[in-house]
């Protein structure tokens, strides 16, 4: 297969330009079979930003919107599908539980085969249920159960700090040690992600003692996707595109169906036929069904369900390839211009901390400076970039192939060089 590298210096020779023209970046967009799909979202003007300065940038353009990361595009059936439960409640009252085109007492199980699509699970393995700390935290009542001789739970340093407390949480609850209890793996020396082999070793190596592994599927400061098959056999996490406070998903193997219970209950993890007969007699439903609490906001539904149909309409599989081709050219463009030259030690750099190797990450970079980085990220707000910086010393940029182009990128790359000027580092 063809890397990202190959592909920019091919096309470039075909079109006799530079590589780093935007004449590159325009063929690879024409070229992009995915292209149709950013029709489907809401893209902020640069004159919508707050952050934006519109002495230095026209304002009627497209932000360049690359913190899909943090907080996904909008997709424009979002506000139908809210306006329209909103409309069956005024016109329907209590009736609309049971009509309608999603009525209120099974919406979210509508979707749950959407979702299964997307993290390669079988929809009975899926339920669509609260927040994502919420599911973590009934998830772990039920599958962390730590004995004296096998208590700890492995996780990553710098993992997300929802994750993190939460596993400091359940530590407590069962009155245990939180430094003993908690397993943290961390980079080797001098690096700056976590190798396979290290995660695999430390398992073997302190596997009597562990009684849970909490990985993310991709690193969020770091953008590593970890191999959670080499990791782990018994379950994975994925981070997908979302809105704040989103309505999250859980995922249990159908091989726990039967042997590992819910260790709270509540009405909407009742069979669904025999729900209604409102006996207080638990007929639970196997599985990760049985999780489930109390019904789902309905308004969280519906943005869920407008953006599931939009990655119903391609396949993990050409988001990947597409992914993997914008992040690399990205990487391309970057090492390009910021590649540390020793010979004008102040000239500013910027280093790629994500792996290097496509297969390691997603669609993340993340960046370190050689100049100071708050002012850099603000000079790129005020040109209409939206990215994500994160303590120290990170700027997380994230082309997403649902909606990024190959112009966002070479965009981008063009307002780095302006707000590298801009923060008074040398150029």
């Amino acid at each position: 297969m063809e890397s990202a590298q190959q592909t920019v210096a091919r096309v470039s020779q075909e079109l006799k330009c530079s590589p780093t023209s935007r004449r590159v970046a325009e063929h690879l967009d024409k070229q992009d079979e995915l292209r149709h799909l950013r029709q489907e979202f809401l893209i902020p003007k640069i004159s919508e930003l707050s952050t934006s300065d519109l002495s230095l940038v026209d304002g009627a353009e497209d932000c360049v919107y690359l913190a899909g990361n943090s907080l996904g595009l909008q997709p424009k059936n979002t506000k139908k599908y809210i306006d329209e439960e909103l409309e069956k409640w005024a016109k329907m009252g209590v009736h609309g539980h049971l009509k309608g085109s999603r009525p209120w007492v099974w919406a979210e199980e509508n979707l749950e085969e959407q979702m299964a699509k997307i993290v390669g699970a079988k929809p009975e393995e899926v339920a669509l249920m609260n927040g994502l700390t919420v599911n973590l935290h009934l998830l772990m009542l039920s599958f962390y159960k730590p004995t004296p001789k096998r208590y700890k739970i492995l996780l990553e340093e710098k993992a997300f700090p929802s994750d993190h407390y939460a596993i400091e949480s359940q530590i407590r609850l069962r009155e245990l040690d939180v430094a003993d209890s908690m397993l943290i793996i961390k980079p080797r020396q001098g690096e700056d992600t976590i190798r396979t082999e290290d995660i695999v070793s430390l398992i073997e190596r302190e596997g009597d003692a562990i009684a849970l592994v909490m990985l993310s599927g991709v690193q969020y400061y770091t953008g590593q996707l970890f191999d959670m098959e080499a990791i782990t056999k018994a379950g994975h996490a994925k981070y997908v595109n979302s809105g704040a406070g989103g309505l999250a998903g859980a995922y249990i193997h159908e091989k726990h169906a039967h042997s590992i219970k819910p260790a709270l209950t509540g009405w909407w993890g009742h069979n669904l036929k025999t729900r209604f007969l409102m006996n207080n007699e638990m007929d639970l439903q196997p599985g990760v069904n049985g999780f489930r609490l109390s019904n789902q906001p309905i308004l969280l539904v519906c943005p869920l369900q407008a953006s599931l149909e939009i990655f119903n309409q391609t396949s993990m599989k050409d988001l990947r390839k597409k992914s993997l081709l914008l992040t690399g050219y990205l990487e391309y463009l970057i090492r390009h211009y910021y590649t540390k030259d020793p010979s004008d030690p102040d000239k500013p750099s910027v280093r790629i901390i994500t792996p290097s190797d496509p297969e390691q990450r997603g669609c993340q970079l993340s960046l370190c400076f050689s100049c100071p980085i708050r002012a850099v990220f603000e000079e790129l707000e005020k040109r209409g970039v939206a990215c994500d910086m994160r303590e120290p010393d990170v700027l997380r940029v994230a082309p997403v192939p649902l909606y990024n182009s190959f112009a966002d990128v070479h965009r981008f790359i063009a307002a780095l060089g302006s707000a590298l000027s801009a923060s008074g580092a040398k150029q």
